[in-house]
């Protein structure tokens, strides 16, 4: 794969500056809707030279473990989990075993699994949305953009509104008690990458985030995004193409999600919008550790991965006590076994079409085969050599069967590999090609065959080829190796070993994770949730002197490369912000009195209301709350429910107040207007000086020169805790740079080096000069301006402040008060 040991791909960054660039030079898009990605033109050569040049002694890095040995602080955890049930039958497995070590484990994820869930013994919490209409929908649109059909039927309006509905959810099930559960508030996330609120959650709360998948997401030089398809001539670097293929697929999905996820972010977890050069691989940019849920064996972690991320096996449940119905145990004594064919959560357009093929495909290469009905009810006339099945765990029916036919699930493909049956996979979107590459690749099945294209007679050629010997034996080498390994225990510790340091636990009660600060005799101390509840209760301390603690802080700032593109682009931020506050002007007040003459209930959603479909998100939105919020009022709501709920029903009085008063409408517009001028003088006085010093303090990185960390700033303290650090490290090296990298040069190309070196120092003097005398003034500011933010927009961590005492009540009742904690409080 072209030498991809000595390859180390460029900084993440290198795409988004070019991201117009390809999607218009680049890219095509195909009737399926994924992306055809063209790499020889003018930017791919480009890019393909930085990286040859930067990348040539690469050498990839084992993973990391920042801890060893046991972990003993229980925490909250939630699975935030969006998918299909194959999807969310893993995330069961890992829930269980993190129950083993003392965690409360709560998984969030659609309405529908709720019996598979609760029976696992987990906590489930509602997050909305349809799955089956999620797959019905991506088995029309199986990558990235939609067809036309889609667009002109409306659906995708309802997809962003169930997305944004379901953003609600997942926030709502880090700090609320389900229904009719015990108070929660979450110490640690774990998330699927579609769930898409994970980073953002874990952002508010301020506690550590695990992504984990099945499915290749983190940028590669070893394969491409599998939603898409590589186009490019021979001479170039196929490791390449995969590396540009990971950094359009962001970028295509924040543009089509990054305006609901910022107005949820504004609204409802009071954080301010992700600038749009960094929304595309936040995950990455950020490192946040990442753990891939498939065998090694099958496909290894690969060597361009940086240690944050690891592969850790398949997650496989306890194989569920079973026992068959006398029809199909009576099918599968009656002759040699028969080959597995189902489609799972698929909903497919033209069942019968598919059916017919598959029945054609039977009789041709003459096995026996059982059918599963899945969601889209495959049903016909059984036979002496067909069997159509119902729901049956796969871990015992793959233990009777030959082969397996199905769509490429990971789960679905690790099961069966497992059980040594060779796979022939039809895939219809997502993962599936790519694990139908890897398993053919594996030689333990056919090359995957989509199912756009099956017919009765490359369905017969696959089944007869899962039946050689070869196939057999490539499956049987495959299972012996993931027999060894153990998924899920690997994932926990994997887990574990990720989890901030030893100041996330509470110094009082150490099996319990800190939660809030204190100070006490001039010292600053962590408690946890039932520690300061019972220091409350016995009013040893007093609720105003605690304040939260976040053991894992996100900051998320907009990285700069030069001066020139960074005041640029600043300037035009701030010129299309005020340009929109101008619009609101007008449109405001338009959007509320629509909001009013369409439904007075829908207040709940307006902060997710999107400009161009405010009823339809608002609809969504509300319907999704009533999930967890039973009193709240949707469009479904009853007059027998309104009754009960107090709601007057009187027509005449209901549509007079569902029509907004005139100051309404005028404060809306004073709102849009006031924000003009707020947008202007944030961007003079703010927002242009912090890219200005920014841009400057990173030249040196253009030329080859470390540019130094900078911390987070985070407040007024910090911000002057920056500008003092920053301006001392800018004269320093602007008085030393023009002798150092002259030196440097002559060192290594003699004249013509003294010459560069020289050019470097004086670059550097001006640059990091500017950037040191204007950072005394741009880092303070900043520093001063989020302070201010966060005693403005601070509901959101009132909230949680809420949340957390009253667990804190919750676990004194539920597990008494320990006067061992006010005794160790006084003696610290």
């Amino acid at each position: 794969m072209d030498n991809l040991a000595h390859d180390l791909p460029p900084p993440y960054e290198v795409h988004q500056r070019d991201y117009h660039h390809i999607l218009d030079h680049a890219t095509d898009i195909t009737s399926d809707g994924r992306i055809d990605l063209d790499i020889d033109n003018e930017l791919g050569q480009r890019l393909s030279r930085y990286i040859l040049t930067r990348n040539e002694s690469y050498v990839g890095t084992p993973s990391r473990h920042r801890r060893t040995g046991n972990w003993n602080v229980r925490l909250n955890i939630v699975i935030q989990v969006v998918g299909s049930r194959g999807d969310v039958q893993p995330f069961i497995a890992l829930a269980n075993e993190l129950q083993k070590h003392g965690h409360r484990v709560r998984l969030a994820t659609h309405d529908l699994f709720a019996g598979l869930v609760t029976k696992s013994g987990i906590e489930f919490f509602a997050v909305g949305g349809d799955p089956a209409e999620l797959m019905a929908y991506m088995v029309k649109n199986p990558g990235l953009l939609p067809q036309m059909e889609t667009l002109r039927g409306g659906e995708i309006q309802r997809k962003r509104s169930m997305l944004a509905a379901m953003l609600r959810g997942f926030w709502r099930s880090c700090i609320e008690p389900a229904i009719g559960g015990a108070p929660f508030v979450a110490d640690a996330i774990i998330a699927n990458p579609p769930s898409f609120a994970h980073v953002h959650c874990a952002q508010a709360l301020g506690v550590p985030l695990h992504l984990m998948f099945t499915m290749p997401w983190s940028t590669t030089k070893a394969f491409p995004h599998p939603l898409a398809n590589i186009s490019k001539a021979p001479t170039t670097s196929a490791g390449l193409a995969n590396y540009v293929s990971y950094g359009i697929v962001e970028y295509l999905t924040w543009q089509g999600l990054g305006d609901l996820i910022n107005t949820w972010r504004r609204e409802m977890l009071d954080l301010e919008p992700v600038p749009p050069t960094e929304g595309p691989g936040l995950a990455e940019t950020l490192q946040v550790p990442f753990t891939y849920c498939w065998s090694p064996a099958l496909v290894p972690k690969p060597e361009d991965w940086g240690t944050h991320i690891d592969v850790c096996g398949f997650f496989f449940r306890d194989a569920p006590s079973y026992t068959p119905p006398p029809d199909l145990a009576a099918f599968l004594t009656a002759g040699p076994p028969p080959v597995y064919i189902g489609f799972g959560s698929i909903v497919v357009d033209d069942p019968d079409r598919l059916i017919s093929i598959i029945l054609k495909a039977v009789q041709r290469s003459g096995v026996r085969a059982i059918v599963s009905r899945g969601w889209s009810n495959f049903g016909g006339d059984a036979t002496d050599d067909v069997f159509f099945l119902g729901d049956c765990p796969h871990e015992w029916l793959f233990e009777h069967v030959a082969a397996v036919v199905h769509h490429g699930g990971a789960g679905t493909t690790a099961c069966g590999l497992l059980n040594s049956k060779p796979t022939f996979i039809v895939p219809f979107f997502g993962d599936q090609p790519f694990w139908g590459k890897m398993v053919a690749a594996a030689g333990a099945g056919p090359q995957p065959i989509p199912h756009k294209n099956l017919n009765s007679a490359n369905l017969t050629e696959g089944l007869l080829f899962c039946l050689t010997p070869d196939a057999a034996s490539a499956a049987e080498k495959i299972s012996a190796t993931m027999a060894k390994e153990s998924g899920v225990k690997r994932a926990v510790d994997l887990f574990h070993a990720n989890l901030p340091s030893e100041d996330s636990r509470c110094e009082i009660l150490p099996d319990k994770p800190a939660t809030w600060l204190i100070k006490r005799n001039k010292k600053t101390v962590r408690l946890s949730t039932m520690a300061v509840g019972i220091l409350l209760q016995a009013g040893t301390i007093d609720r105003s002197h605690i304040k939260l603690y976040q053991t894992s802080r996100i900051t998320i700032e907009t990285r700069r490369w030069d001066p020139i593109t960074a005041i640029s682009s600043t300037s035009l931020a701030t010129l299309t912000n005020m340009a929109a506050s101008a619009t609101g002007i007008v449109l405001k007040p338009l959007e509320e009195y629509h909001r009013g003459q369409a439904n007075p209930s829908l207040d709940l959603a307006s902060p997710l209301s999107n400009s161009r479909t405010p009823s339809i998100l608002a609809r969504s939105c509300s319907q999704a709350h009533s999930t967890t919020a039973p009193t709240a009022i949707t469009s479904h709501t009853t007059s027998s429910d309104l009754a009960s709920s107090n709601v007057s029903l009187a027509p005449s009085s209901q549509t007079a107040a569902s029509t907004p008063s005139v100051p309404a409408l005028v404060l809306a517009s004073g709102k849009s207007a006031s924000k003009i001028l707020g947008n202007l003088f944030k961007g003079v006085l703010l927002d242009i000086p912090l890219a200005a010093t920014e841009g400057m303090r990173a030249v040196p990185r253009l030329y080859g020169t470390e540019v130094v960390h900078q911390d987070a700033i985070t407040d007024w303290k910090s911000g002057f805790a920056v500008a003092s650090r920053a301006f001392g490290q800018g004269m320093y090296g602007a008085a030393t740079d023009i002798f150092v990298e002259t030196y440097r040069g002559k060192k290594e190309e003699g004249a013509v080096g003294v010459a560069k070196g020289l050019g470097k120092g004086v670059v550097s003097l001006a640059m990091k000069t500017g950037s040191a005398g204007l950072g005394l003034v741009a880092y303070p500011s900043t520093g001063v301006y989020r302070s201010v933010r966060a005693r403005v927009k601070d509901g959101t961590r009132r909230r949680i402040e809420e949340m957390r005492l009253e667990e804190g009540r919750w676990l004194i009742e539920k597990k008494g008060s320990e006067e061992d904690v006010v005794e160790m409080f006084l003696s610290l």
